[in-house]
């Protein structure tokens, strides 16, 4: 099967054929899988070589002209080094684009912290009105780009892993999708933990939700949820643990619940590993998720 990332040339190439509004901006990570396209459409294929501030300014700068900006590299050089553009070059002057990461938290553990992100959608949270989409699956990378491209002048981030789920699920770019109900709690799994969670809560009376899209949250949908299970909800996310329980309350602000955030801890882990290990030392894989699930919820009881 190929990866979220394999799908995003050829994606964007069929995009930028299709509407001439649609541009992409590159800082030397995956410049060859354009050299095509960019030849048909030099004016909007843009490399800026290793400067990630630059890959920001310069996406903004076509935005002003009336294009659809879309910007991509790893995820700590796309949102954590050119924070400052990302906030003022775009959000002050109320501009839009679409930031399309790679690498995710410990995709790629060789390159060391430097390449690791866990804390990305944190730090967009800090700033108003982004669109974040997390795909669990090819498919709904697909699926999801073409969404954040279509979005007017929104602002919107795609956060693309090489870590997976078998299957792709029908996405729409906005609601939470129930995969199973139950009555003890509601376990929300995030893009690329969902085959995780659900071999997790096997035999488990709870309800799973899966989520892609986790900004704007679906409020509609998690409340739904908590009318016929317990209001006690576990986050399964594949970047820092409890970005999203603040979302959680809010949408559950006028009820009596309980929120438990899971995903990767705060310690830096300072073996390379595979990525698999790190998922081990973080608690993200399926006996761990089992263990910390189930004794959150029988607490509860």
């Amino acid at each position: 099967m190929d990866t979220m990332r394999d799908r995003f040339a050829p994606v964007m190439s069929r995009l930028l054929d299709e509407d001439p509004r649609v541009a992409v901006v590159l800082a030397e990570i995956g410049l060859d899988a354009f050299a095509e396209v960019r030849r048909r459409h030099p004016d909007r294929v843009v490399n800026v070589g290793i400067r990630e501030q630059l890959l920001v300014g310069a996406g903004a700068g076509l935005a002003l002209t009336g294009l659809r900006p879309v910007l991509h590299t790893f995820a700590s050089f796309l949102v954590e080094r050119p924070f400052e553009q990302v906030k003022l070059d775009l959000g002050h002057q109320g501009l839009g684009a679409v930031l399309v990461s790679a690498a995710a938290s410990f995709d790629w553990p060789a390159g060391g912290y430097t390449h690791m992100a866990p804390g990305d959608v944190a730090l967009l949270d800090t700033l108003d009105g982004w669109t974040v989409h997390v795909p669990g699956h090819p498919d709904e990378a697909e699926t999801l780009l073409r969404h954040a491209v279509a979005a007017g002048d929104d602002k919107v981030y795609v956060r693309l892993s090489v870590q997976s789920n078998a299957v792709g699920r029908p996405v729409d770019g906005e609601r939470l999708l129930t995969l199973r109900e139950g009555r003890s709690g509601v376990v929300v799994a995030v893009g690329p933990l969902l085959d995780t969670v659900l071999d997790a809560t096997t035999g488990l009376d709870v309800t799973v939700l899966y989520a892609t899209t986790v900004r704007p949250l679906d409020a509609a949908a998690l409340r739904r949820a908590t009318e016929t299970a317990a209001a006690d909800v576990v986050l399964a996310e594949p970047y820092l643990a409890g970005t999203s329980t603040a979302a959680v309350s809010d949408a559950l602000s006028d009820l009596p619940h309980r929120v438990l955030g899971l995903g990767v801890g705060r310690r830096e882990l300072r073996r390379y590993g595979r990525v698999e290990e790190h998922v081990a030392a973080h608690g993200l894989d399926a006996r761990s998720l089992r263990e910390r699930i189930g004794g959150f919820l029988t607490a509860a009881h």
